[in-house]
């Protein structure tokens, strides 16, 4: 069965490293729902956060492509109940005067902030799972979203449990 896991990667902090990385997907057909990529602690390793669609022996078979690859220290596999992860979203939406209230009202439910304002339009900015972004931008939409920019999903296993 088809479903969404996120996969842990850490990786050398080296030039072209992300194109190689994003090739062994493309390249095998496996498709990436997210990918999000930082520096970590020591400037010599990056993360990167993946999430891919895939079922149990296509999940396999990238695991094992991954640590093929040389610039790949480590890889490991964060499950739902074992992970806290989150996803930042910036959200420009149009205002008038008679929706404005209702627009901060509703960043407000959803411990966003508004991080720009001008006559016509807010920038949100929110923070949360997948499905609180999702919500979020669903109440949004009636009002005229004019962009949306999304980080991808970033987690990090839950207890004393590193990957590194």
């Amino acid at each position: 069965m088809i479903g969404r896991h996120t996969v842990g990667v850490l990786v050398a902090n080296r030039f072209g490293v992300l194109a190689r990385v994003s090739g062994l997907f493309s390249a095998r057909g496996f498709n990436i729902a997210s990918l999000a990529v930082g520096e970590t602690e020591d400037p010599s390793v990056s993360r990167m956060t993946i999430v891919v669609e895939a079922d149990g022996p296509t999940l396999e078979q990238v695991k094992k492509q991954l640590n093929r690859l040389i610039d790949v220290i480590k890889v490991q596999e964060l499950t739902s109940d074992g992970m806290v992860d989150r996803e930042l979203i910036m959200i420009k939406v149009s205002i008038s005067p008679e929706t404005r209230t209702e627009i901060l009202q509703i960043a407000e439910i959803f411990r966003a902030k508004v991080v720009d304002i001008n006559q016509k339009s807010f920038i949100i900015e929110a923070t949360g799972d997948e499905n609180k972004i999702v919500a979020l931008v669903e109440l949004l939409r009636p009002f005229g979203i004019k962009e949306v920019v999304r980080t991808g999903r970033i987690a990090v296993s839950r207890g004393p449990k590193t990957i590194a």
